[in-house]
């Protein structure tokens, strides 16, 4: 599907109207069905629509948006009405609190009560930030500075664009994931669609690499003319975003190998699991087979010993070294031969990372704006209109050069209190292993390509996984501190 120009207004509103309708009615499935919402948006995460405008050409996430828009109008309609949502019995815990509501009800009471003394004495402070509503707290902090700093930005379209087709869109995604009541059987029916896409996109895979065509973005075609192997894509635009997708099923399939105690599922998980595996190793993307890897090691850790899994992981790592500098030209490594080098062994981000230290260098403290990193990069003549990118695909490197340490530092702390909040209490529940493990290889993955807030799949496993830690809090399996937490970043 090659992107084209802008349809004329008589096709736009035809396809408003068909767009009301579509979001009317799955907005009556999620009313009769709750349970709907999450596997429509497991279902619609991957597929994207080209739009072209301007010159520029943007993949978006059509089908997502109108779940959203389903889901935001499911939420609102009988708030209009003056009638609440209705629940059915035994759809699992009682309805979570939001944010604004945790904030508002917690009492001296729950400020003072204290649980009995553990051996880690955080400051409140700190684990309020560390705690499901901090993240929450975290992830607003993140957008708004980004629109901030939209403001002197050099590219303001390409800013505006990010908020407005990712940020907004994918935040309500979080809010409405986050206030699902997440039962063991929902998350294996989300997990089971994730799975059923990633095995079609695989044999999708599979059929463009024996015609050597590929269906979708005449940018990868140009290079996989010119390349020393073809890499498929799929039904995505891009081979890494679809080795992403499939090392992070795999990630959560994985999990259900280590911990189901079927041995007829575990024969069905290794199936999908190698037909998976043969679908990434044709796109030829290194960042996923990595964060695959991580992944898995998680995955480990949690199941046996974290010390013997990080002995084990450092002896693998140190093979690959060792292979990967040996190996003959013939392999496509890029590290020997005649044009061997890290840059081509990295197809090029070397440089890209060098340049977007070269930017934070120049402005350190705020940096050059949101969205800017393309325009900058080709300003400063570290690439032509025709070879610049979009980012440094190491995503703390583009964060460093467009938001600078201020917006580096929001980056950080946003990490640390994702990670605080899918770990903690997570080996108690193979689920929030499964989460923690993926998001895990997400992080690694945005570290060697590109894409972190701007990928909807970050904002799901944020969504899923505040809920199950939140369940786990009311069943007493997590730190029990969501009340005062909220009370602490309040005050």
């Amino acid at each position: 599907m090659i992107a084209t120009s802008l349809p004329s207004p008589g096709v736009i509103a035809a396809g408003s109207v068909g767009a009301l309708v579509v979001v009317g009615m799955l907005s009556w499935v999620m009313r009769r069905r709750p349970e709907a919402l999450p596997l429509l948006a497991v279902l619609a995460l991957p597929f994207r629509l080209p739009i072209s405008t301007d010159g520029r050409t943007v993949n978006l996430l059509i089908p997502l948006y109108l779940v959203v828009a389903a889901g935001t109008l499911t939420l609102l309609v009988p708030k209009w009405l003056g009638r609440g949502v209705p629940v059915r019995d035994g759809d699992g815990p009682p309805p979570m609190t939001s944010p604004a509501e945790s904030l508002s009800f917690a009492t001296d009471e729950d400020l003072t009560t204290t649980k009995t003394p553990t051996k880690t004495k955080t400051p409140r402070k700190i684990a309020a930030w560390l705690s499901p509503i901090g993240l929450e707290w975290l992830l607003i902090t993140a957008v708004v500075l980004y629109a901030l700093q939209a403001t002197y930005s050099t590219d303001h379209t390409k800013a505006a664009e990010n908020i407005a087709f990712f940020y907004i869109p994918f935040g309500l995604l979080f809010m409405q994931l986050r206030d699902v009541r997440w039962t063991r059987e929902l998350v294996l029916q989300c997990l089971g669609v994730a799975v059923a896409l990633a095995v079609v996109f695989a044999g999708v895979g599979f059929v463009e690499y024996y015609r050597k065509a590929l269906f979708l973005n005449p940018k990868v075609i140009a290079a996989d003319q010119y390349g020393n192997y073809f890499r498929v894509n799929s039904l995505f635009f891009d081979p890494n975003i679809y080795g992403r997708f499939l090392a992070i099923v795999m990630v959560a399939v994985t999990t259900v190998v280590l911990w189901t105690r079927s041995r007829r599922e575990v024969l069905i998980a290794a199936a999908v699991l190698a037909w998976l595996l043969a679908g990434l190793a044709t796109s030829f993307s290194q960042s996923s087979i990595a964060a695959l890897l991580l992944g898995m090691a998680v995955c480990a850790a949690y199941r046996w010993d974290v010390r013997a899994t990080v002995y084990v992981t450092g002896a693998l790592v140190a093979i690959a070294v060792v292979v990967v500098l040996a190996a003959p030209p013939s392999l496509h490594f890029g590290v020997n031969g005649a044009n061997g080098s890290t840059s081509n062994a990295t197809s090029g981000r070397t440089k890209l990372i060098t340049g977007g230290l070269e930017l934070f260098a120049d402005r350190p403290l705020y940096g050059y704006g949101s969205g800017s990193f393309e325009t900058e990069y080709r300003r400063h003549g570290n690439a032509s209109a025709a070879n610049a990118t979009s980012a440094s695909h190491t995503i703390p490197i583009t964060v460093a050069a467009e938001q600078g340490i201020v917006g580096l530092a929001v980056y950080v702390a946003l990490l640390i209190s994702a990670f605080a909040v899918l770990f903690r209490g997570a080996g108690r529940s193979p689920p929030r292993i499964a989460l923690a493990a993926c998001f895990a290889a997400l992080v690694l993955h945005t570290w060697t390509y590109a894409d972190f807030l701007e990928d909807p799949i970050t904002w799901t496993l944020l969504g899923i996984g505040v809920g199950l830690a939140r369940v786990g809090s009311e069943d007493g399996d997590g730190d029990g501190s969501d009340g005062r937490a909220g009370a602490q970043l309040a005050g």
